[in-house]
């Protein structure tokens, strides 16, 4: 029977029930060493700026705390927007983390600044670097500077990054519509799909970058993930309930409402819909799989079939943490991850 593969994408949001920065980390780091223990593939934490209810701004720090307290989980960044930085110091830092913990780290790259154009600004303290699409050049740079082999004519061929091209993580490009995937075709990366942004373009690019897929010297074959957003619980009820928070927020994302704080549980199964709203929220349902163990399990087979995945990373957006426990438990159990 084959298997599946699951792993976890945390954006470590502030909840109703833990508004306390370390709060929020701490439960990270316990739900990443649950999930080892519970069989999954890999944890990955995002990186978002400007964002009063996220907590995951640099997924570097708490790549090498978790790391540090699990031993055979993969840890990485899902992913790193390499426009907000230069190429060698990612390949500098995942370097590191590489030495620290070998074979179990890995390089997410998004193409996004993963954030609002002022705050990239103050990120990057150049206008003119905003202006123009530098993630070409800085690609060729960052997989230069970690297998050693940038052209002798290149201007930076001289600097060296780390002491040996042995130190590269696990490369994957992020997509969510056709541009990344161009990109790890073109490099010859592993590519993962973010259905929780596009959910109806995961299938047609998730099969282009399977049939199109040439081999590289970081992959012998395609090598994929599909990420989405799951609320897994003993019944259908409950998962809708918990489900409720994450629907408002993305609803008043795509209306262009000023989003404050992750919606409560009371506020979002309360909350008084337009009818408008109403059709905005039930379309963005196709971003989750949401329902028993069972059902969500049925689910993510058939986006698994559907995209040829390698693999599913399951977006955290549980508004508490007991749910979380429970669903990434019940998950286990039901896909036989230990």
């Amino acid at each position: 029977m084959q298997e599946m593969k699951l792993s976890i994408l945390d954006l470590a949001y502030f909840t109703e029930n833990d508004r306390s920065a370390g709060g929020v980390l701490n439960n990270s780091t316990e739900i990443a060493i649950l999930a080892e223990k519970a069989g999954y593939s890999r944890y990955w934490f995002t990186e978002h700026h400007n964002n009063k209810w996220l907590m995951s701004m640099f997924p570097e720090i708490m790549i090498a705390h978790v790391a540090s307290r699990t031993t055979t989980i993969r840890v990485g960044s899902g992913g790193v927007m390499l426009p907000n930085h230069s190429a060698l110091s990612v390949a500098e830092r995942f370097s590191m983390l590489e030495a620290l913990h070998p074979g179990r780290i890995d390089l997410g790259m998004g193409r996004a600044p993963g954030t609002d154009g002022r705050t990239a600004f103050a990120l990057r303290r150049s206008w003119e670097v905003m202006k123009e699409d530098s993630f070409p050049e800085q690609l060729v740079e960052l997989l230069g500077f970690f297998g050693h082999d940038l052209p002798a004519n290149h201007p930076f061929a001289s600097v060296v990054a780390s002491p040996a091209p042995s130190l590269t993580p696990g490369l994957y490009m992020l997509g969510s519509s056709s541009g990344g995937v161009q990109f790890a075709l073109e490099k010859g990366l592993a590519f993962v799909f973010a259905a929780q942004i596009n959910a109806e373009m995961a299938v047609p690019v998730m099969n282009h970058y399977r049939k199109h897929f040439r081999p590289s010297k970081y992959y012998s074959e395609p090598c994929s993930m599909l990420s989405i957003g799951a609320f897994a619980a003993e019944t259908t009820e409950e998962a809708q309930y918990l489900a409720a928070p994450a629907l408002l927020m993305w609803t008043m994302l795509a209306t262009g409402k000023k989003i404050t704080a992750y919606p409560t549980l009371k506020e979002a199964n309360n909350y008084p819909y337009t009818l408008q709203e109403a059709a905005i929220r039930d379309q963005q349902r196709d971003k989750f799989v949401i329902g028993t163990a069972g059902e969500v399990a049925e689910r993510l087979w058939d986006w698994k079939k559907k995209t040829l995945a390698d693999e599913i990373i399951l977006v955290d957006s549980y508004p508490e943490m007991n749910a979380r426990r429970k669903a990434y438990t019940l998950l286990s159990k039901e896909f036989g991850l230990i």
